[in-house]
């Protein structure tokens, strides 16, 4: 089955086609270390981790890379404020990026390169681009990229009109050219960071880490250096037209074949950013919400596309997914899938998905799964079951969603305090069943319900959820 995406160079659909048949190799930018992560990492994260599942189901081996920045102004500007270590700071705010990442059922990536690990890779691809002459030291030991060099420089962003502008904002008297942009940092004193290098003490500019990462962990030999570099749509320029400048002119390569960006998360239409100081951070909607939950409403809303943060709509996904989770209670096992069953729906599931993660079509195509699945169990066809279960397995494989068992799921929320005084009531009920105390059994009812609770008798036993 064929796969489009929307390539950010194009600026349109194209169909992919990586560099080798049977193998993918991707780098997404990940998270600069000195602070909790917020929605807008969530966002790309889950955009790419969707990228990878249905590339490993439409039958490739995928390789993915993605990073940690941990040298970076920000990282020190903490250290300096908290009286922290750097690497205290960089360790913590990594493992909790992991834990939330895991909490949202998003994959680990095969490679988690760190700016600190990667500093000899560094090294490397600067004296390349000083031995070609296309970069150059200022006096004060600063190394820049040379922009007036690269003849290609903006075929990215396509944001020429824009390098003053940017440029301005990042001027320094050290430069010979207002556009260029800082490859190495020299040391500058008892509020810096330094590491030895063949350049003098220091440390690298943002840009250089991708770059050199990008070469040491995933660079095929070729005109094409990988077959993917993803992130969010706000580093496409300068980061990403810098990255590819520089493997350019260091190795006579393009970065990568095709580009992919996740669009913002905005919060009362504005970006969300640290420094407008609305950031949402994943920790406090985990606090809120299953991470399951969080992913799907994420996930709902097309990669490209911009997402206004709004806990009614977080709401209106979570009724959605219930849905799911309702026909997988009826179930009540996955034990007898059979996905052999399931051709058709997989065949227009994926080829949903395959048209550039056109996550609204696949879900409409899930719904209408789950009333015929309801209908079918309705008029008692249990010879369905093996597809619906078979179905559901694909959903849970290719959207990270649908995983957990069905009660635990509709009793998520409920603290294992309130869980024992529900259980408790519960077994009080019982009792008064028995005597045929109808009047006290219905009594309780509706005092759970009052407790949003409601409680369903089955053949099996009396099962609870929350409202």
């Amino acid at each position: 089955m064929p796969l489009k995406i929307y390539d950010s160079i194009k600026k349109e659909k194209v169909d992919f086609v990586p560099i080798n048949p049977d193998e993918v190799r991707i780098y997404v930018c990940g998270p600069t270390v000195y602070d909790n992560a917020h929605l807008g990492h969530a966002r790309s994260a889950i955009a790419f981790d969707l990228l990878r599942r249905v590339l490993q189901e439409l039958g490739y081996k995928v390789i993915f890379v993605k990073n940690f920045t941990d040298i970076d102004d920000k990282i020190i500007n903490k250290s300096l404020q908290s009286g922290l270590k750097v690497e205290e700071i960089t360790q913590t705010y990594i493992q909790k990026y992991l834990e939330e990442m895991d909490a949202l059922g998003v994959k680990r990536a095969d490679v988690e390169p760190k700016a600190t690990e990667s500093l000899e890779a560094i090294f490397a691809m600067i004296q390349t681009l000083l031995d070609k002459k296309i970069a150059y030291k200022s006096e004060n030991g600063d190394i820049y990229l040379s922009v007036s060099k690269d003849s290609y420089y903006g075929s990215l962003s396509g944001r020429d009109a824009e390098l003053e502008t940017q440029s301005r904002i990042q001027n320094s008297e050290q430069k010979r050219d207002s556009k260029d942009f800082a490859l190495w940092k020299s040391y500058k004193g008892v509020d810096d960071v330094g590491y030895e290098s063949p350049f003098g003490k220091g440390r690298p500019g943002w840009h250089i880490e991708c770059s050199a990462m990008i070469k040491k962990h995933l660079a095929y030999k070729g005109e094409y250096a990988i077959d993917i570099h993803g992130g969010g749509a706000d580093l496409l320029f300068p980061h990403h037209e810098n990255e590819a400048s520089q493997t350019r002119c260091a190795d006579n390569q393009i970065l990568a074949k095709y580009w992919i960006h996740n669009g913002f998360v905005t919060i009362n239409g504005e970006k969300m950013a640290k420094s407008l100081g609305n950031s949402f951070f994943i920790k406090d909607a985990l606090n809120s919400y299953d991470g399951e939950i969080l992913r799907y409403y994420l996930l709902a809303t097309h990669y490209r596309a911009g997402l206004n943060f709004a806990e009614e709509d977080l709401l209106s996904a979570k009724k959605r997914l219930d849905k799911l989770y309702r026909l997988k209670k009826r179930i009540l096992s996955l034990d007898k899938a059979n996905e052999s069953l399931c051709g058709d729906f997989k065949a227009e599931f994926l080829g949903a998905l395959s048209d550039d993660l056109n996550i609204s079509r696949a879900l409409s195509v899930i719904d209408e799964f789950i009333n015929f699945a309801n209908e079918v169990l309705d008029s008692k066809q249990k010879d369905k079951i093996p597809l619906i279960a078979g179905v559901l397995k694909i959903i849970e494989r290719l959207l990270g969603i649908g995983g957990k068992n069905p009660i635990e799921y509709f009793q998520l929320g409920i603290s294992l305090e309130d869980k024992q005084i529900i259980e408790d009531l519960l077994q009080e009920r019982l009792e008064a069943k028995k005597i045929k105390d109808f009047q006290k059994a219905d009594e309780i009812r509706e005092q759970l319900r009052q407790k949003g609770i409601e409680i369903m008798d089955t053949p099996n036993g009396t099962t609870w959820e929350k409202l």
